[in-house]
């Protein structure tokens, strides 16, 4: 690979407006086992490797940019939650962080289920074989023909979002010859501490029927009535990427307090909640998030407690960790080309992949790290923004970091936390190709997505 010299720019900075870092890491070729999946190493040349395969030879092999994923992480971590939850509760593998047959098929065999929210992501799981028993299905807005789909191919559950859904899904299922297990979203007023964006229990967006104003407990009325749908609990979610548990608290007490009236006004115990997910991971050193066994301690605890205040038997706890399983587990790899030193500023360091790849740092401000894995450097640290070559100037993908002053066209470095939205809601703008996403698991790499080719875009081109 290429070393040419090139015009540094600031190698050190006191205080930084923006991003995490205040000053420049002390050894730029540590690897911090929070943001890393559980098998990244460096090797003494410096080379990363992942799953015992070295960047380079994965970056020979499959090109960049490129989505690497952890297998033995993503198993291990499936596990860590089945184990916490244990059998008194299910966990749903939230499959709008990433979904492939491949992942579909760990998930089965690890003894997850799984919460899908489109027809496509439907015919994914189903086609991979997971059991449709243990399927839930989501979304604010299903279509006619999805909820057909769903309830035909049998899924567990249904989780009605709105007063219309729920005539609409009985209405279908009736002439199904079925009756749907459904549960009902609800927002219960919490503001998570996230980005606007992804928090989804305040009253004021679009998911689920209010607490408020007694909403959600017409809601359950309106359901205890129709003969197409058996209602069997309460769903919640009050965002994504939270480290804090005083939401889930705030939460299920409300959740229980509706549980609550539900058994005294219809004399039913409904034997369900739905938690949801949204617990954070690590993005950057900075971040601290909690283990599986001290999630399921918490809510476990917070449930029983609410419930016995009220004289309400303890129902079923769901939850759905989505980003908590998949997001470490990955990496994207990417070669470094132009480098443009802005003095007094930062450098501009741009990669062969962009916005198109990893769209949340310009639509959610998200942070994220990023390493030199090609080789080890004991250059001085410089400050870079890490950009894509899209035609855009958000066209950001770590906003700030250090990487060493002799970096160059040519190097590898890799940016972790990616496995979670960044494949899921990849684009095509400027006609960039989808990067393929590869499983590395024991000293063995394959494709799981396929990357993109010219003839993959003409061929839906038809005009």
């Amino acid at each position: 690979m290429s070393r040419s010299a090139h015009p540094a720019g600031p190698r050190h900075a006191d205080v930084l407006t923006e991003g995490h870092y205040s000053a420049p890491p002390t050894d730029l070729n540590a690897l911090d086992a929070k943001v890393w999946s559980r098998t990244v190493t460096r090797t003494p040349e410096g080379v990363v490797s992942m799953g015992g395969i070295e960047v380079t030879r994965l970056a020979e092999e499959f090109g960049t940019p490129a989505y690497f994923v952890d297998e033995a992480d993503f198993r291990a971590r499936c596990r860590a939650w089945r184990d916490a939850f244990g059998r008194e509760a299910d966990v749903f593998y939230a499959g709008k962080a990433f979904l492939s047959r491949a992942v579909v098929r760990w998930l089965h065999e690890e003894g997850l289920n799984l919460d899908v929210c489109s027809g496509g992501e439907l015919t994914t799981a189903l086609d991979a074989g997971m059991p449709a028993e243990r399927i839930a299905f989501h979304g604010n807005n299903k279509t006619e023909d999805e909820i057909h789909r769903a309830i035909e191919a049998g899924v567990g559950r249904i989780v009605l979002d709105s007063f219309q859904e729920i005539v609409r899904v009985s209405h279908i299922a009736e002439r199904l010859g079925r009756r749907q297990r459904v549960q009902i979203r609800v927002t219960v007023g919490v503001e998570a501490h996230t980005h606007e964006f992804i928090a989804t229990a305040h009253e004021d967006q679009k998911f689920g029927i209010a607490l408020a104003g007694g909403q959600a407990a017409e809601a359950v009325r309106r359901a205890l009535t129709l003969d197409g749908i058996e209602l069997i609990g309460i769903h919640s979610h009050i965002g994504s990427q939270i480290f804090d548990m005083a939401g889930f608290e705030v939460s299920a007490r409300r959740v229980v307090q509706l549980l609550a009236e539900v058994r005294d006004e219809h004399g039913v115990e409904l034997p369900e909640i739905d938690l949801g997910g949204g617990l954070g991971i690590a993005y950057t050193p900075e971040d601290d998030p909690r283990e599986p066994h001290e999630i399921a301690r918490a809510l476990g605890e917070i449930v029983t407690r609410e419930c016995e205040a009220a004289g309400l038997r303890t129902p079923r706890i769901s939850v759905e960790p989505g980003r908590a399983i998949v997001g470490p587990t990955a990496f994207t790899l990417y070669e470094v080309g132009t480098i443009k030193p802005l003095e007094g500023l930062r450098t501009y360091v741009s990669v062969d992949g962009g916005m198109s790849d990893n769209i949340r740092t310009a639509l959610y401000d998200a942070e994220y790290t990023v390493a030199l894995v090609s080789r080890s450097s004991d250059a001085e640290p410089m400050l870079v923004r890490v950009v894509g070559k899209h035609c855009e100037s958000g066209d950001i993908v770590v906003r700030d970091a250090f990487l060493p002053a002799d970096l160059a066209p040519g190097d590898l470095i890799a940016v972790p936390a990616t496995g979670a939205y960044c494949r899921s809601m990849a684009s095509n703008y400027n006609h960039a190709l989808r990067p393929p996403v590869v499983a590395v698991e024991g000293g063995a790499a394959r494709v799981i997505v396929r990357r993109e080719t010219e003839e993959d875009l003409l061929r839906l081109d038809v005009g």
